[in-house]
């Protein structure tokens, strides 16, 4: 889709839609929320509720407290398990420790999380496309260690053994660019003709989304600038679409004032957009930081819209009963 044209100085932002906050997102933030409103502070969540410094610096300054491993958290204590989901094992550790847990596992995940189960009980080997040490990764192949493989690298596709060549799918953690994971997909199926797709789609529609919004502006673009965290592995697959897209350059940032002002020197358009994990707060300080310096001229780039919303864990959606956490 082509955008307007630019202003008369030359200078305008196309500001991609849809962008920011996704509904697994958006829930897990609020799960956190009205934990803290049910339950008071404080409240323990094991690793980042959601891949962004903005949205954890703020939960920490009302009483969340972060943590890496479910044995950090006191026993007996509240502990909300994050969007990216967990493994059986850490349920298992976290019973053992007689925490009350809430699970805000992103309902996307949770799918492949039951695509991983069935076809491990059909005794698959299961090649999970998705990115080493990411904690989506870890939990999917936590849920049948002994059948998934992880495929990271073009090199992690000639390392595949299997021990049926007709019992063989592939899945995908939901935040990889679609792109490269076809790109991995059909290199698997060079080497195994049989390879099975997953049931349905395992990349996140709003993953999709937001890189089809940056492909559409991209080559109109001098400089795209996204919003995101560097431990966000959609946000930096939006840098990487964007400029395989046609923008001449692109930058991943947490807030306005990490812009660079030499990335403006010379640029016209400029392309704006936020991954799955951030609150458009921060993209408005950006658009606000962007008009400072001549580029007031906004034009939004539509290619979906989104009405997705995803239900609260059931501990929080009641309030009257006081005695849902487990």
């Amino acid at each position: 889709m082509s955008a307007a044209s630019p202003a008369p100085n030359g200078k305008r932002v196309l500001l991609a839609k849809p962008r920011g906050y996704c509904a697994g997102v958006d829930r897990a933030v609020v799960t956190v929320e009205k934990a803290l409103e049910k339950y008071g502070p404080p409240v323990y969540v094991r690793k980042e509720i959601v891949h962004n410094k903005h949205v954890v610096d703020t939960l920490r300054q009302r009483g969340v407290i972060f943590v890496d491993e479910t044995s950090e958290v006191p026993e007996g204590a509240l502990v909300v398990f994050s969007a990216h989901g967990v493994s059986p094992a850490v349920h298992a550790e976290a019973e053992e420790r007689n925490l009350r847990t809430i699970d805000a596992t992103c309902p996307l995940v949770t799918k492949v999380h039951k695509e991983v189960n069935r076809f491990a009980r059909d005794d698959y080997d299961i090649l999970l496309i998705g990115h080493e040490g990411h904690e989506e990764v870890e939990g999917t192949s936590g849920e049948a260690p002994e059948h998934v493989q992880l495929v990271d690298t073009p090199e992690d596709v000639d390392k595949v053994t299997v021990r049926d060549p007709s019992k063989v799918v592939w899945l995908s953690q939901t935040t990889l660019s679609v792109d490269e994971t076809m790109e991995r997909v059909n290199q698997l199926k060079e080497r195994f003709p049989e390879l099975a797709d997953p049931p349905s789609d395992d990349i996140c529609y709003a993953t999709s989304n937001r890189q089809i919004a940056v492909k559409a502006m991209a080559a109109e673009c001098d400089l795209v600038l996204v919003v995101g965290s560097r431990n966000s592995s959609n946000s930096k697959r939006l840098v990487e679409v964007a400029l395989q897209a046609g923008a001449k350059e692109a930058h991943l940032i947490d807030y306005a004032r990490e812009v660079d002002e030499e990335w403006l020197r010379g640029a016209e358009t400029i392309g704006v957009t936020s991954g799955a994990s951030v609150p458009d707060v921060l993209v408005l300080e950006l658009l606000d930081f962007l008009a400072e310096r001549g580029w007031s001229d906004v034009q939004e780039v539509t290619t979906a819209n989104e009405k997705i919303s995803f239900a609260l864990p059931r501990e929080l959606r009641d309030e009257k009963t006081r005695s849902g956490v487990r």
